[in-house]
């Protein structure tokens, strides 16, 4: 756990605060992520798994960089309203390369062309969230900048053919790699997983303070 996660000491002091909160309530991660869960795990004692079934295409207003907040918005948002005395938990996460969202590759070629283009180079992971309870939303996202070492193209191939990299934004996650071959440049290394821990736990504690309204998104809280 501690390897997937990788946060400081002081983040998991927080989300051990956020798990004695949240003890008693009803959680709600609407994600069927298995990675997701068990970062989830970390800040919440119990919880249910029920994936959100919602049309992720996005309108074309939405900026590249908003798309995983509004997308976790959206998720978060249809499971509370089928449960809305339940804490509610959303997440989105996009690869995003030269202003260009890379998504889930569809099969095999596109796998190997977004790990080409991956290679050699930097690129950003954003993981938007989100928190509904009882008719109140907040969200918020975090970014990471990751490097990709050269890949050539045996190992581009020997990855596709693992099957890896087919239920993961981008192709690929962090934690099949070694640390010589994909690096955190910036930022957390959850986010790039699929949920940052640290972010979360920010957004989850001013959501349950009186102070709540002053934290979050600028998305409105109905939509």
């Amino acid at each position: 756990m501690q390897d997937l996660i990788r946060c400081d000491i002081a983040t998991l002091e927080r989300a051990g605060r956020i798990k004695k909160l949240l003890e008693g309530r009803r959680v709600i991660l609407a994600s069927a992520s298995p990675r997701r869960k068990e970062l989830l795990s970390c800040m919440a004692g119990d919880f249910e798994i029920i994936p959100a079934d919602v049309d992720e295409t996005l309108p074309d207003y939405i900026p590249v960089r908003m798309a995983s907040e509004y997308l976790a918005r959206k998720k978060c948002l249809a499971v509370a309203e089928l449960y809305p005395d339940a804490f509610v938990i959303g997440a989105d996460t996009t690869v995003v390369v030269d202003d260009e969202i890379f998504g889930k590759p569809s099969g095999k070629k596109e796998a190997y062309s977004m790990l080409e283009r991956l290679s050699d180079r930097q690129h950003s992971v954003i993981s938007g969230i989100a928190i509904s309870c009882m008719g109140r939303t907040k969200s918020s996202s975090d970014t990471t900048v990751v490097g990709f070492a050269k890949l050539t193209s045996a190992e581009i191939n020997e990855y596709i053919a693992s099957g890896a990299p087919f239920d993961k934004a981008g192709g690929y996650g962090i934690q099949d790699f070694k640390d010589s071959k994909v690096h955190i440049d910036i930022g957390s290394y959850s986010n790039v997983v699929g949920l940052p821990v640290e972010e979360l736990t920010l957004l989850t504690e001013a959501f349950l303070s009186t102070e709540g309204s002053l934290y979050g998104s600028v998305f409105t809280e109905k939509e």
